[in-house]
């Protein structure tokens, strides 16, 4: 995975996140050198979810108003407006019938099912 300023036009650096034994390595590589932690996979799986939700925040706090749509025009990356992310993983209609596989912040999946035209209100829109 590589990464870079946007903002300042800086070269992309890297990132690269691999399994090490029975933990979880994180390399950062910097204009100054190199950074290195490793972490359990349980403290891995806590970072990637507060990265996620701060992401959220972010991305919210520089959105626009929350937008209602339809149930059947959801699509993947649509986050529902609400106390908790809630991320659409999948969409599948069925006739009237729309089929919504969600996923928490904490990474948990469920499905719920809804009336094709019911109204969901976005935090905001996946791209």
């Amino acid at each position: 995975m590589k990464s870079g300023n946007e903002d300042t036009g800086a070269p992309a650096e890297r990132l690269d996140v691999t399994p090490v034994g029975a933990g979880v390595e994180i390399r950062i590589g910097t204009p100054s050198g190199k950074l290195s932690l490793t972490c359990t996979p349980a403290r891995a799986r806590e970072l990637a979810t507060a990265l996620g939700l701060a992401a959220d925040e972010a991305e919210s706090a520089a959105s626009a108003d929350p937008v209602t749509v339809r149930a059947a025009e959801l699509r993947r990356g649509d986050v529902r407006d609400g106390d908790r992310a809630m991320t659409v993983d999948a969409v599948r209609i069925d006739g009237a019938t729309a089929h919504i596989t969600w996923k928490s912040g904490a990474g948990r999946s469920w499905n719920q099912l809804y009336d094709a035209d019911a109204r969901i209100t976005l935090r905001r829109r996946g791209r």
